[in-house]
Parts: structure tokens; sequence; C-alpha cells
């Protein structure tokens, strides 16, 4: 078996790579943060405080202290979808603080503002547009039910009947995050997470970042994340169904 050590997006000092190489060892990392540090751990216990703390540090914190663009080069991870730190409500809060708009463009539960960050959330061929695809909303045009969206560049139109592809991406999960990269990743980490605290994810969640890693959250949490490798014991009865086919194919022979 070959197991993948190298991490090659920091250099050999950083604390993302230090860290990173904790958790997937089973380690707790080093949560004092360093002024000048590019792993930051900020300790709150409530989800009420750390979504206060996230939505601070996208919109204000982060841009000021470290040049950083609030839409282009920050990017939150949530575990999970629902609850107070969940990406839905992350991105209700998220779009609000940093882009309201008076008259939203409003689908299927959906709000969405021009200048919105969303995501692409299924394989369009015809668009060349795929899952996973972060982009930026500039114009709706509600005469015409269309609207268009710019992924690095270019730039894509959407029926109103095609806005189902679409989310708002100023929050993401994990797992829709894999194989991608920001400058700076922010991850809320709480024990309300619990069913999706283990060191699999929180190891990948890390090493997306490029420049800084921000976790908000408990040290409860984190240390549960760090224990728990469940997520290695799969249960898939393949072992069994090959035995069988094999015992099988010796009886004929």
């Amino acid at each position: 078996m070959i197991c993948l050590k190298q991490i090659f997006r920091q250099a050999a000092h950083s604390k993302i790579v230090v860290n990173a190489h904790k958790v997937n060892q089973g380690e707790f990392p080093d949560t004092f943060s360093h002024p000048k540090s590019d792993f930051i751990f900020i300790e709150k216990e409530t989800p009420e405080e750390i979504l206060a703390t996230i939505v601070e540090q996208v919109s204000d914190v982060v841009p000021k202290k470290y040049r950083f663009h609030r839409f282009e080069d920050i990017q939150v991870l949530s575990p999970m979808k629902k609850g107070i730190i969940g990406g839905e409500n992350l991105n209700t809060v998220l779009q609000q603080k940093m882009n309201p708009h008076p008259t939203p463009l409003l689908r299927m539960g959906r709000s969405f503002h021009i200048n919105d960050k969303v995501m692409q959330i299924r394989n369009n061929y015809q668009k060349v547009v795929f899952n996973g695809d972060v982009g930026r909303i500039l114009e709706i045009d509600l005469t015409e039910q269309s609207m268009k969206v710019s992924f690095d560049g270019k730039i894509v139109p959407y029926e109103f009947h095609e806005i189902d592809e679409l989310v708002l991406a100023y929050a993401v999960s994990i797992h829709k995050y894999q194989g991608s990269e920001c400058p700076c990743i922010i991850i809320p980490i709480h024990t309300s997470h619990f069913k999706l605290l283990n060191r699999n994810l929180l190891y990948t969640a890390i090493t997306r970042g490029k420049k800084l890693v921000i976790l908000v959250g408990s040290k409860k949490a984190l240390a549960i994340a760090v224990r728990n490798e469940e997520v290695k014991r799969r249960h898939t009865g393949l072992k069994n169904r090959i035995q069988e086919i094999l015992s099988l194919a010796y009886a004929r022979a």
C-alpha cells in the first residue's frame, strides 16, 4: 500500500503542514496562534458564537489583516448542511452580511443576488461546467428569465428553470470541496456536528488552505474529530461477495 504524506501547497515550516500531519497521525494540533501563523484556532463554545465569529472573520478581519478578497480568496467549509453553523444557514447569513439586495431572485426556496458566490452542483456538459465549480453571478434578467454566471472568466448563461443546478457558495461542504483549494479556509468545529467529526474530514478541510487556515469552535469537538477514525472502517461486504464468487467458480471447475 502507498501512503502519500508530503503536502506541497505550503512551505515545510508552515503550521498548516505541521498540524495537518498531526491530525492525520491522530495527534491534537497546536492551537497556540502566533500573530503571524498561517494556522489559527479561535476558541468559541456555542454555535451562535461560532457563527458570529465566522461572519466577522470573513467580512472584516481577514480581508483587512491579510489583504484577502472577501469573495475570491476566502472559503468557509462546514461538515454539515443543517443547523446554526451548517452550510445552509452560513450561506444565508453571509449573503445578508456581504451582499444584501432589496429585490432578490427567489427560486425553490433559494435567494440569489447579483454578485453572489455560487457553486455548480452537477455536471453540465453542454455548458461545460462541472460539479464543484465556483463562480459569481454577473447578471439577473427578470424579463428574459435568465442569469449569467462567471466561472474563472468564462460567462455561462442559465435559464431560470436551470437554477436548481446552482447553490450559494459562501460556505460549502467539506465533501464538495475535495480536490479544490483556496488561499484562506475557515472551518466551524462544534460537537453539534458529532456525526461528521472525524479525522479524515478534518484533515481534508485543513489541507484545502494554501496560505491561511482558521478553525473556529471548541477544543472538545476538535479532540473528537482527531480521535475518530471510524471513516476508515468501511463494511461493504465486498470480501464476502468475492469469496462467494470464487467458491462458485471453483465448484464449476
